[in-house]
């Protein structure tokens, strides 16, 4: 098993607004919610480091909108 480590994280109020109604959401913890938000940007850069394309397409109509990061 991995190593843990501690780290101290400052976030403006309306971020960790953000932070606690997505782990009640997904009924999981702070802590899992960012490691969950870090393997998905490590995987996004990952692709695009690639040349691969990220798009979110609505189900219902179809319509694609091509994700940048910056």
């Amino acid at each position: 098993m991995d190593e843990k480590r501690t780290m101290t994280l400052n976030l403006a109020a309306r971020e960790m607004e953000v932070l606690e109604e997505l782990a009640k959401k997904k009924e999981l913890n702070k802590t899992a919610v960012l490691r969950q938000a870090l393997r998905l940007y490590q995987m996004v850069d990952e692709k695009l480091s690639r040349g691969e394309t990220l798009f979110f397409e609505d189900k219902i109509t179809k319509k694609k909108a091509e994700v940048f990061v910056l």
